[in-house]
């Protein structure tokens, strides 16, 4: 799981273009939007594009996308969650 949120946090520096920060900075539990991250909605766009290219999972609803987005930690557990085999 370690590894899989390390790569979260590279990946979502990369995909959101956020050259000031360096994904180790990222704590996995602090809010990806508002007060953590500070992202928006077009940054959601990009994290939903980011779990459909890299991990082939689609966030069905909005409410889904909430609880999913919330933190770094959320998504790798969801990722986990709905892996295929």
């Amino acid at each position: 799981m370690s590894e899989l949120i390390a790569n979260l946090k590279q990946q979502i520096v990369q995909q959101l273009n956020l050259v000031d920060i360096d994904p180790a900075s990222i704590d996995e539990n602090a809010p990806l939007f508002g007060e953590g991250l500070g992202l928006d909605s077009i940054d959601a766009l990009e994290l939903i594009l980011l779990m459909q290219k890299n991990y082939q999972i689609k966030v069905a609803t909005a409410e889904e996308g909430q609880k999913v987005f919330s933190s770094v930690k959320a998504m790798a557990d969801f990722i986990v969650a709905n892996k295929k085999a």
